[in-house]
């Protein structure tokens, strides 16, 4: 547990405690005044009301739109549903940037719906409300689906042969075997939605702020870091109870069901009743997943005068960008991939001695640090981009013009992953293996190495894989440390997106273009490696 701790100490704790005290201390004395003085602005009141009611009604949202799915994706058989079980993931590892500028390609200004009614949603609170269900429809389908496939059928059957209806027996049996899972998948879409960025930041206008964004507005333009302190502290507190409520929730899941196989459950729909609803789900897929992402591919192709790569070949120029950058945008992708793998290597270190740790041993101190692991899920981004930068400017961590510290701050939301994929596998392996080896005379790397690592390979290469694709698309921490002449994907987008003009438009649509691909190849590779029970994600 020494190196995921320090990791966690000196790039975590750290930078907020460093932020939140430089916010709350005049002269060295702590002024905890400014807490009541920031909670009763009615700006910042207005801000707290639209975060809470806003990821409530995209939570409850989300479930109405996904939880079909998930039986769909659970109970049925179907051509192509692996490749569709891909496809509905992509949202969920897509920077929260391009899931906002692909909604504002299909219903912004002279975006897909304008053009064919007439009707502008962008800058609405429905825009961003979609946007919240498109970017965790996956969390429901996999998290519930994943438990639904390996209920026994049989159990609901038994209840129908003793006289129950068909809606009695699901809500007497399977209902309640499955609230947990529905719980869990509730609290971490409230968790997204709650700490939302970068959808809110594209769509929401100067008429909606999140915390996060409150908290981004706050520092980056208004200089005003008691208020931004006061907020951190607030968003710290919120996200510390969701996560305990989940680490409940996931305790009762995973004591109290007996699974079978997922391929014991699955069948053909049969009847008009079952088709219809394969239907539905395939057409919601259709409409709330393929449109925005296929309109975000068209709108980076229509250039004046038809379609064609204008925007794409711009990319390689300087001047194109109209000074918004210091490099051409194309060295993004560059700058993006090698930062990615970086904070890939150092999320499978520490998250790979983190679940290791927490397999081996058991308590409060450990389940505390396994929340503290997902704690980065959920605090502001931007307070530990910025605390990055008043803490780390001294040696011996002189890091504020180090390329590395774009890649620790991408490694801190890729640990989350890497513990939550390799833990369930870790916790299957049969430690008297571990014991074999090591009465036949193997050390302990040694017997890791030839005991466990084959048996967790696939679960490392699927952690590996989701590090990768959200240290790829990080915006919140990364916007305040990315150097001018070193921009990354999501960065580069905002800048373009921020800037009027067609060809910043285009540019912008063509480099999320780029990373959606990029993104969806990688969960697509997952898909064909992943082991049968990786993790909840």
């Amino acid at each position: 547990m020494a190196v995921p701790v320090a990791f966690f100490v000196v790039f975590f704790a750290y930078p907020v405690v460093a932020i939140v005290g430089r916010g709350l201390k005049a002269d060295g004395v702590w002024q905890f005044g400014r807490i009541g003085e920031v909670l009763s602005r009615p700006d910042i009141l207005d801000v707290l009301w639209f975060t809470t009611w806003q990821a409530l009604a995209s939570t409850a949202l989300t479930l109405l739109i996904a939880l079909p799915g998930a039986y769909v994706f659970a109970r049925f058989d179907f051509p192509g549903k692996q490749l569709l079980r891909a496809v509905v993931t992509v949202p969920f590892v897509l920077p929260t940037v391009v899931v906002g500028t692909a909604f504002l390609a299909l219903l912004g200004r002279g975006g897909f719906l304008d053009e064919l009614a007439g009707v502008r949603l962008d800058t609405t609170v429905w825009a961003i409300l979609l946007a919240h269900v498109f970017f965790n429809y996956a969390v429901v389908v996999r998290t519930v689906g994943g438990l639904w496939s390996q209920l026994d059928p049989r159990q609901e059957e038994a209840a129908r042969v003793l006289g129950a209806g068909r809606f009695a027996a699901w809500r007497r049996v399977t209902l309640p075997a499955l609230a947990p899972a529905v719980a869990a998948a509730a609290l971490m879409v409230f968790l997204f939605t709650f700490t939302s960025f970068g959808v809110v930041q594209i769509l929401g206008g100067p008429a909606y702020s999140t915390l996060e964004v409150e908290i981004y507005r706050q520092t980056a333009q208004l200089l005003d870091l008691p208020a931004a302190a006061v907020l951190t502290m607030v968003q710290f507190a919120a996200v510390g109870a969701v996560l305990a409520v989940h680490a409940w929730t996931v305790r009762r899941r995973e004591a109290a069901l007996r699974l079978v196989d997922p391929a014991q459950t699955a069948r053909r729909p049969r009847g008009a009743g079952q088709r219809a609803l394969l239907g539905g789900v395939l057409l919601t897929v259709l409409v709330l997943i393929l449109l925005p992402l296929g309109v975000l591919v068209e709108r980076s192709l229509d250039v004046p005068g038809g379609h064609g790569l204008d925007y794409y070949r711009a990319l390689r120029s300087v001047d194109a960008s109209g000074g918004t950058f210091l490099v051409a945008p194309l060295e993004a992708i560059w700058n993006s991939l090698q930062y990615a793998l970086v904070a890939t290597a150092i999320a499978l270190v520490v998250g790979g001695l983190a679940a290791a740790a927490l397999t081996r041993r058991a308590g409060r101190l450990v389940r505390g640090f396994d929340a503290l692991l997902m704690l980065p899920l959920g605090v502001s981004a931007v307070t530990v981009g910025f605390g990055f930068l008043i803490t780390l400017d001294k040696p011996p961590l002189d890091l504020r013009t180090s390329w590395i510290l774009v890649p620790l701050a991408q490694a801190l939301v890729g640990v989350p992953f890497v513990v939550r994929t390799m833990l369930p596998v870790l916790r299957s392996v049969d430690g008297r293996l571990r014991e074999a080896a090591t009465v036949l005379g193997a050390s302990p790397l040694r017997a890791w190495r030839e005991v466990d690592l084959p048996l967790v390979r696939r679960a490392l290469l699927v952690a590996a894989g989701f590090a990768f694709a959200v240290s790829l698309g990080e915006f919140g921490a990364t916007v305040f440390i990315a150097r001018p002449d070193n921009p990354t994907l999501p960065v580069a987008v905002a800048r373009l997106l921020g800037r009027s003009g067609e060809l910043n438009y285009g540019q912008a649509m063509a480099l999320s273009t780029v990373l959606m691909l990029v993104c969806a190849v990688s969960l697509l590779l997952l898909e064909r490696i992943r082991p049968d029970r990786s993790g909840e994600f």
